[in-house]
């Protein structure tokens, strides 16, 4: 028996260990997933491979068989066969040939009459083609009844004489796919259409007045923000304002010299007549007439912008219904941005004449701001003519909203509908003339059959029991068979395909745990099934409900008493696990010699703390 388990450093252990010590016949260890519980498992599985940690046996070391992940991936994720499991029983030769004569016999009617079962009743007798078709309509009717909530509030008036009752939508609906026509519309353009048309009388609404960026834009491109402003080159000073590139800022200057006296704002110093005419000469009519024209430029782009910027300002103070204003106040955000960007390239062209600058263009904002103002004249144009025609446009709305519903929400459903439900009706009408005189013989075959299996040492018990526990909880979709090579097991469907791959998670966990669980008492060989062993079930409830959880438990459970009376060859048991209510089942009248511990993370690191109970 195991006494004692240090864990450290590994997975979210820390270097500094962790201890399980004092550790009895029967052990509990709860938390949370991801808080390290599964780490334990590994470790008792194989502590040689976790340098850090080590387990601790009082007396002989003893087999550890673990349930968790690597068990399941190990024996169910590698492999579509499983390997047998054998138990003891009296071995027999002439037993032996004769379960192999009447399994050869038997195994095309009981997979033909499972099948039949199945596909008829289903899993518990309610289930199976009878219950589809029970169903069909009442599933039909739930989809067609969400999809009217779905539209309810928005579309209301559409389903008017028919929004009481389930079946009164669902017949409305088969009623409609068999004569509706009306052209297919967007939802956004019915809820549109419907809020005008669905509710109060309606107004008459107001177009969008148009916006004009002509001249705004014309601007963009006026020649003068590419041309250098600069004075006349053949004044004897050109040269030297040539060579320094500094025509902008003598420009500047100029102003300060007439207003010094004459002296220069620079070195302070008397400049002669000579200078100055040398500047006037410079800076000469075609200096100023190019000037001028930039100075027009900018008060023109001024002027034009804040007239077009006052426009749309007016246009989103009183907006029509149908316009997008929160769309046209991100597009006017971004002109005024883009204007005032270039109000400032303007302003230093002006300071700096000889700069080209190159100003940034709102063509494509405008572009989508008239688009938003058509956009919304178009609806508003709509909108006007249904007013005038008010009557015809509901009923035309009312088919067109139908015909939606059939076209969108219901696409698949509706024909799925029709074609399930005739399918079905034959196929009932097929099956149940064959299932009675075929389930009497595969009754009295099944009996002889395990009748002779018992008789020796086989892997078939197995199967046997794992199957009629399956039935016994409802699983009857699936089954476990013996494969080809008469030493391992398939899970297989009614039909005989395997059903391995599609199972669902909560039906591969149950059969892994009955594997398990059978294979505490059996070996993968003819030999081994008395050794004395440490059973170690790691959260073997996961994906399982609380039918089947309460099984999961009784089964456990069970190996307690064997332990306490002295049978079977279990001599410890740990638990874990990370559902509660599985927790207080395992724990419910706990047995003596039991230990009880919590598994939880302190920030990243796992601790382990004994429970009192």
């Amino acid at each position: 028996m195991i006494e004692s388990i240090r864990i450290a450093g590994v997975a979210s252990y820390s270097q500094t260990p962790e201890f399980l010590t004092g550790l009895s016949r029967f052990n509990f260890l709860y938390g949370s997933n991801g808080s390290g519980k599964t780490t334990i498992s590994r470790v008792i599985s194989d502590d040689a491979g976790f340098p850090a940690c080590s387990v601790t046996w009082s007396g002989m070391k003893l087999q550890t068989l673990v349930y968790n992940r690597d068990f399941v991936t190990r024996n169910f994720s590698q492999s579509s066969e499983l390997k047998g499991i054998f138990t003891l029983g009296e071995k027999n030769i002439e037993s032996i040939r004769k379960i192999a004569s009447a399994k050869g016999e038997l195994d095309g009617i009981t997979k033909r009459i499972d099948n039949l079962h199945f596909v008829l009743h289903g899993k518990d007798g309610s289930g199976g083609k009878m219950a589809e078709l029970a169903t069909l309509d009442e599933n039909f009717k739930e989809r067609c009844w969400s999809v009217y909530k779905k539209h309810k509030d928005k579309l209301s008036d559409a389903f008017d004489g028919f929004r009481s009752t389930k079946a009164r939508i669902k017949y409305k609906v088969l009623q409609e796919s068999s004569f509706n026509s009306a052209p297919i519309k967007s939802l956004a353009y019915l809820e549109k259409i419907a809020s005008t048309v669905y509710g109060p009388t309606p107004f008459l609404e107001q177009a969008v007045p148009p916006i004009d960026a002509v001249k705004i834009i014309a601007h963009e491109s006026a020649s003068i923000l590419k041309k250098k402003i600069i004075g006349k080159e053949e004044v004897d000073i050109a040269a030297m304002i040539k060579k320094l590139g500094n025509s902008d800022w003598v420009g500047e200057g100029r102003v300060f010299h007439d207003e010094n006296g004459k002296v220069c704002p620079f070195c302070q110093q008397q400049t002669t007549d000579e200078f100055e005419k040398s500047l006037n000469n410079y800076f000469d009519e075609a200096f100023k007439e190019e000037s001028k024209a930039l100075d027009d430029l900018s008060i023109n782009y001024m002027d034009d912008s804040a007239r077009l910027q006052r426009k749309i300002a007016s246009i989103m103070a009183t907006p029509c219904r149908f316009l997008d204003v929160e769309r046209l106040k991100m597009q006017k955000e971004l002109l005024d941005t883009r204007i005032k960007i270039n109000l400032q390239l303007l302003a230093l062209k002006q300071k700096e004449p000889s700069r080209i600058v190159a100003l940034q263009s709102i063509t494509d904002v405008v572009f989508t701001i008239k688009t938003l103002i058509d956009e919304a004249n178009a609806l508003t144009a709509e909108h006007n003519r249904m007013v005038e025609n008010l009557s015809q446009e509901r009923s035309n709305l009312t088919a067109q909203v139908w015909r939606f519903i059939l076209h969108q929400e219901l696409k698949t459903d509706l024909p799925d509908y029709k074609f399930m439900g005739n399918g079905l009706k034959k196929a009932i009408a097929d099956i149940t003339q064959q299932i009675e005189s075929a389930t009497i013989s595969r009754k009295a075959q099944v009996a002889e059959l395990r009748r002779l299996e018992k008789s020796s040492t086989s892997i078939q018990p197995t199967i046997d029991d794992i199957n009629a526990l399956l039935r016994s909880v409802g699983f009857e979709s699936f089954s476990l068979a013996m494969a080809d090579n008469r030493t391992g097991y398939r899970l297989i469907r009614a039909d005989g395909s395997d059903a391995k791959e599609s199972l669902s998670e909560g039906e591969s966990s149950l059969v892994a745990f009955l594997y398990f669980f059978h294979l505490l008492k059996g070996s993968n060989s003819e030999s081994g099934m008395t050794v004395d062993r440490v059973a170690v079930f790691d959260d073997p409830v996961s994906s399982l409900d609380n039918d089947i959880l309460l099984i999961v438990s009784e089964l456990i459970k069970g190996l307690y008493d064997e332990m306490q009376s002295g049978k079977g060859n279990i001599k410890q048991i740990f638990v874990f696990t990370h559902n509660l209510f599985f927790y207080k089942e395992v724990t419910y009248n706990p047995q003596e010699e039991s230990t009880f511990w919590r598994v939880k993370k302190s920030g990243l690191v796992s601790k382990i703390k004994q429970q009192m109970i």
